[in-house]
Order: C-alpha cells, then structure tokens, then sequence
C-alpha cells in the first residue's frame, strides 16, 4: 500500500473515531480531539500485541501489517515535522511515550520497533509502588512537550489499579500565526451560542471581522465556513472554521 492510500485511510478512521466520539461522549461538552494522536497510539499498541487482538487492531485502522502502520508513522513524522517555517510559520512538534509496569517483560524486537519508527525508548517502572513519582514525572514530559499547554494526562488514581500495566502516550503541539488581517481583539464580545441539544442559554466570546475574503462557503441558517492562512514563507496551511450563522 502506497502513502497516500495509508493517509486516506487514516482519514477515514480519525473521522469514525471523531464522529463517534461526538455522537457519545462529547454530545454534551466542548472537545477537541487529535486523529493523529488517536491512530499513533493505537499503532503503537498493535506492534505490542499479536493474534486476534492484533487482527481486531488491523482491522479497525483499515491496515495490512503492524509494518505497513510502522512505516506511515514514520513518513508522516518526516513529512509533517520537518516543514517548520523559520520566517514565523506553524510550529508542529509531536512526541510518543512509553511506560512499561516493571512486572512485564520487553522483548528487544519490540524495542527496536518503536525506537526506529516512533522515535520512543520505552521506560519501565514500578507502578505500584512509586505512581505519584512516576505520574509527576510523566505530567512534566507532557508538559514540557505541549509548551504548559497540558499539564496532567495523568490524574492522582491514574496509576493505581492493579490492571493497569502499559501507558502508551501521544503529544501534538500546534501553534501558528494567521497570514494577514487579524482579528481585531477589541471587536471580540460574547454573544449567545447555540447548542446542538437546542439550548441558547449559553454565552461565548465571538471573534468578529467584516473581510470577506475569508468566507468560503455558507449555508444559509446554519452555518459559514471561513478561510483562515497560516503564515508558511510561500505556502500557506489552511484552516476551515465553522461559525454559526444564527
């Protein structure tokens, strides 16, 4: 299978995954979710397995082989990463952990593996014994790595239960300037925010700008979608936002 294949079907797992998560757990909440980080660990966990286990892994991420994964985790990451503009551009960055309970045996394959296409030295430890140390040190990684943007991936009980044996941890940072005219900060007000469930109780900071340069298409009483350029030197990263129209 060919990279642009594998992408699509990456594709089309992060939206199943986002459509089901929104139809469940984040009908009632404001979420945001990472497909990319979703799908680099659940190919990590693959590599780690084998048998039906694996198949179900295979199957579920639209792959061939934990080497067909293997490899587009690490084409992406060269792909992806390696486009940071010096002359104020995107800034991506994306980093993989992995903690093993010291009670689990690694095999020297499984190691080779991911430090070779996740770029991750996997780390054991002692869970039952030293989970507030070994949480505090592992909430520092996830901080250091989204610049203070996440500061507790795991919580106080986090490590607790006597299940839990393997942390398999994925960091996606993004930050990135528009290309021209920004939003005007004293125009920013809050306005009244409609809910899928019907609600319009709620309040929210809208940016607001009258450039119609930026609109790309819109649906009549529901929603526009705006054209927003991240600055990139020549090039530019798109991104679409939905706005309510209401």
């Amino acid at each position: 299978m060919d990279l642009e294949e594998s992408v699509r079907n990456q594709t089309d797992v992060g939206l199943r995954i986002t459509k089901h998560l929104f139809l469940t757990a984040a009908m009632e909440t404001n979420t945001v979710c990472s497909p990319l980080s979703i799908h680099v660990v659940l190919s990590l966990i693959a590599a780690a397995t084998k048998g039906s286990t694996q198949e179900e892994l295979l199957s579920f991420l639209k792959s061939k082989s934990t080497a067909e994964l293997n490899s587009l985790s690490s084409n992406l990451a060269a792909i992806l990463f390696a486009r940071a503009s010096p002359s104020g551009g995107p800034c991506l960055s994306s980093a993989n952990a992995l903690l093993v309970d010291k009670s689990l045996p690694l095999k020297p394959s499984f190691k080779e593996i991911v430090d070779a296409f996740y770029k991750v030295v996997p780390k054991q430890a002692d869970f039952r014994n030293k989970a507030e140390e070994i949480r505090t040190k592992f909430n520092l990684w996830a901080a250091k790595k989204t610049k203070g943007v996440i500061k507790e991936v795991i919580q106080p009980a986090g490590l607790t239960h006597a299940n839990t044996k393997i942390i398999f941890a994925n960091a996606l940072y993004f930050k990135g300037a528009w290309e021209d005219d920004p939003f005007d900060n004293s125009k920013t007000k809050d306005y009244v925010f409609h809910l899928l469930n019907g609600r319009s109780n709620i309040k929210a900071p809208f940016m607001t700008s009258r450039n119609d340069r930026r609109l790309f298409s819109s649906f009549v009483g529901i929603f526009k979608i705006l054209k927003l350029p991240y600055k990139r030197g020549m090039r530019a990263a798109f991104l679409h936002v939905l706005v309510s129209s209401r």
